[in-house]
């Protein structure tokens, strides 16, 4: 697996993640050789991702309140971050669980990473990918208005 590119001008993410110096911390996480991107490598990437989010401290599957079941992958002080290596359809719904944070004033930026289309296509059919997610947050800036940082691997 490695780090393939991030978009990080959605309502000025970078500067966000610049800001707190976890921008380079956080994509150096996807540069991981030994993890080929395949038919059922989403468990390794998982466990890797995860692992170095407890290092630094990070909340893993943090609920986003008390009366539901709805989860983000991690989140630290005013940072909320989610992995997404399944089924296209999750995708708009991750965008959504961190914008309820960030509307909630729960956390101040968030990024998401997902694999990009060649690499979703390696993983299965219908996986979510970093170029559509990047089209619709585009299309959707009015709507989802927190920074987001989108981390795209292969």
């Amino acid at each position: 697996m490695k780090l393939a590119y991030t978009y990080d001008q959605h309502h000025e993410a970078g500067t966000e993640w610049g800001r707190r110096e976890l921008k380079e911390w956080v994509t150096d996480i996807f540069e991981v050789p030994n993890i080929k991107i395949a038919p059922r490598c989403t468990a390794r990437i998982r466990e890797h991702v995860e692992k170095e989010f407890l290092e630094e401290g990070w909340a893993l599957d943090v609920r986003l309140d008390s009366d539901t079941r709805l989860e983000v992958f991690a989140m630290k002080e005013d940072m909320a971050f989610q992995l997404q290596t399944g089924n296209m359809s999750r995708a708009p719904y991750d965008l959504l669980k961190l914008e309820y944070l960030y509307k909630s004033g729960k956390i101040e930026a968030a990024g998401l990473a997902l694999p990009t289309k060649d690499a979703a296509k390696a993983i299965g059919d219908n996986i979510a990918y970093a170029e559509r997610v990047i089209r619709e947050l585009k299309l959707f800036d009015s709507v989802i208005t927190l920074p987001i940082l989108v981390i795209a691997f292969e």
